[in-house]
């Protein structure tokens, strides 16, 4: 494919498994061009190259993560996105914010208070964009949720319970690479649980003012893998004859694209992507309660469940003229000794699954019998259709000629203060968890 004459010039810092997303996306688009790709490992860079060559497009100038600002000005970068690891992010941010970029970030924006006030410093300062790929904002049934609440569906909201269900295929990966350190990630209330909070504030048009909540390691890791029996003995799963028929393990040799990015990768920084979840060193959470209060006086109880036999959410909005209840069902039930078909659909949730269930939407007006609201765009890839149309408000449609959207996903883009919102709630329930004790948010980020 040709690449425009005023293509952007776009860099992409963080080559693993979610930024492959983006490096096919981008090859679609002539008005962009990838010039540089920025990783402390050449062969998960060469793999984003080989995505390129198949496309047609020319090959990326690699970089090493500590040439990040050689980059920026040796490549005359416009654009940049952020798909490294949560605890880097801010590392990236700052300095392309400071060149003059355009800067795009993967949730979560960060993972503490002190790089949440850098990079907002920074926004003010350089009065430069960055924006947070919260792509469920860009799932039609979730905008058409918030369409029906601002229409006043069941009136002024007054609470809201959210239960997210991670299943053991899904789930039980976050406890095998590098986000079951919170040192990392910031636990499943920042990286996970970003999504969620982003959600409801924007559905409410509410900012989050206190939370309170109880949060530990019930299912994973070694204690608990001992007192259910569902430990195996082995350290990282290649190789490993006690996890070969172990349905908590993955298996990268299996799948092409894990295998390039991870498994023939680990010489270069000796990095495991298949870590047993039955393991010690784990300091995340995997089952979390919360209780929060917005600015509105809505209220929301939230639960994240990591270990579930099927994946989805259920939200349920009361309000003063009814209650709106949204069911999700992303996969129904998982085959025992099934080993990784598709490291998309199975770990990341980028392709449909065979298995997926279904949505659905229902208005319980008060005096009125309930009624159905139907979403016919939804689809199970792409987080719903969410990254689909996502890429297209944040870098244009695919055909640079056709029409701009202006519909409602021309709007939905979240800026640093959503970033830095959603975030806050997560850091205050991590801060709960820790104290036993209620976190007013204005005491944890300022905004």
């Amino acid at each position: 494919m040709a690449v425009t004459t005023t293509a952007r010039r776009v860099a992409i810092v963080g080559t693993g498994h979610r930024a492959q997303t983006f490096t096919e996306a981008f090859s679609r688009r002539p008005q962009l061009h990838i010039a540089a790709l920025c990783d402390p490992n050449p062969v998960r860079i060469a793999h984003h190259n080989d995505l390129l060559a198949a496309a047609g497009r020319p090959a990326a100038t690699a970089y090493g993560a500590a040439d990040f600002e050689r980059l920026l000005r040796t490549e005359d970068i416009d654009e940049v996105l952020v798909t490294t690891v949560d605890a880097l992010h801010d590392h990236y941010i700052v300095p392309a914010l400071e060149h003059g970029a355009r800067v795009v970030t993967e949730k979560p924006m960060t993972v503490d208070a002190e790089r949440c006030a850098r990079i907002l410093e920074t926004v003010r300062r350089t009065g430069n964009s960055l924006s947070v790929a919260f792509n469920y904002r860009f799932n039609p049934v979730h905008e058409r949720v918030r369409r029906l609440l601002a229409e006043g569906a069941i009136g002024d909201v007054l609470s809201v319970h959210f239960e997210w269900l991670l299943d053991v295929r899904h789930g039980a990966d976050y406890f095998r690479r590098w986000h079951r350190e919170k040192a990392n990630s910031g636990g499943l209330m920042v990286h996970k649980s970003s999504h969620h909070f982003d959600l409801v504030n924007w559905w409410l048009g509410a900012r989050p003012e206190q939370v309170f909540g109880y949060g530990r390691l019930a299912f994973y890791g070694r204690a608990a893998g001992e007192r259910t029996g569902y430990r195996r003995d082995y350290d990282r799963a290649h190789g490993a004859q006690a996890a070969a028929d172990d349905p908590f393990a993955v298996h990268l040799e299996d799948n092409e694209a894990l295998n390039s990015l991870y498994l023939r990768a680990e010489g270069e920084d000796g990095y495991l992507r298949d870590r047993n979840v039955f393991g010690d060193n784990i300091t995340i959470e995997d089952d979390m309660a919360l209780l929060v209060r917005y600015s509105t006086g809505a209220t929301m109880t939230y639960h994240l469940t990591a270990y579930s036999p099927w994946e989805g959410y259920r939200v349920m909005f009361n309000g003063t003229r009814g209650r709106l209840e949204l069911q999700v069902e992303e996969s129904l039930w998982q085959p025992p000794r099934a080993r990784l078909a598709s490291a998309k659909g199975a770990v990341h949730g980028d392709t449909a699954l065979a298995n997926a269930g279904g949505h659905r939407i229902t208005v319980h007006p008060l005096w009125e019998p309930p009624h159905e609201v139907a979403v016919t765009d939804y689809d199970h890839a792409g987080h719903g259709g969410g990254d689909a149309r996502m890429l297209d408000a944040l870098y244009g449609p695919v055909d640079p000629d056709a029409a701009p959207d202006t519909g409602d996903a021309a709007g939905l883009r979240a800026n640093e203060v959503d970033g830095a919102l959603a975030l806050a709630a997560g850091l205050a329930a991590n801060q709960s968890f820790a104290t036993g004790r209620p976190v007013d948010i204005a005491d944890v980020v300022r905004v």
